[in-house]
């Protein structure tokens, strides 16, 4: 019994590191969450407008999107895909009449986030309304300071 006290030490000074409070680490983990909504919004709102040049900025250069429907694709061929959406969209052929994420759920590491959620479309194609929703994992990274999509996967939900 003659380590006892080290022991009660070594127990006390383990509860005093892990209970001790760090402000300036939940500040910035709060602080780097709100910049990773703002980035979300951000890729959300260029999504619904068929806005390209932005998402083109915002996803990584390994970028890697899969869905229920294809392969999984990669930056250049996802940009490609959305190159002619938007062309659909100018020419009135596609008007995106809704398109929101709720159900939000956030894994958030040092310069790594999965967020999770649903997706709400409607879309107006010629003179049909198709409302879908969706199931999605989306993948981001902080590069240089911001956060950057770099994977994407959704699953229609029935």
């Amino acid at each position: 019994m003659k380590n006892q006290p080290y022991l009660l030490w070594s127990l006390v000074f383990l509860a005093l590191c892990h209970c001790s409070p760090n402000p300036k680490s939940e500040e910035t983990s709060e602080a780097s969450k709100e910049k990773l909504l703002v980035a979300l919004h951000k890729f959300n709102t260029a999504f619904q407008q068929g806005d390209t040049k932005t998402l083109d900025s915002m996803i990584t250069d390994s970028y890697v999107h899969t869905n229920g429907t294809s392969q999984a694709i990669h930056k250049s061929n996802w940009l490609g895909y959305l190159e002619k959406r938007s062309k659909r969209m100018a020419t009135g052929e596609l008007e995106v009449l809704l398109y929101e994420m709720d159900d939000l759920g956030f894994v958030h590491y040092k310069d790594f986030a999965i967020v999770t959620g649903r997706v709400l479309v409607t879309n107006r194609i010629s003179q049909d309304t198709i409302e879908n929703q969706y199931r999605v994992t989306h993948l981001w990274v902080s590069e240089n300071g911001n956060w950057k999509r770099a994977g994407f996967h959704d699953g229609k939900i029935k």
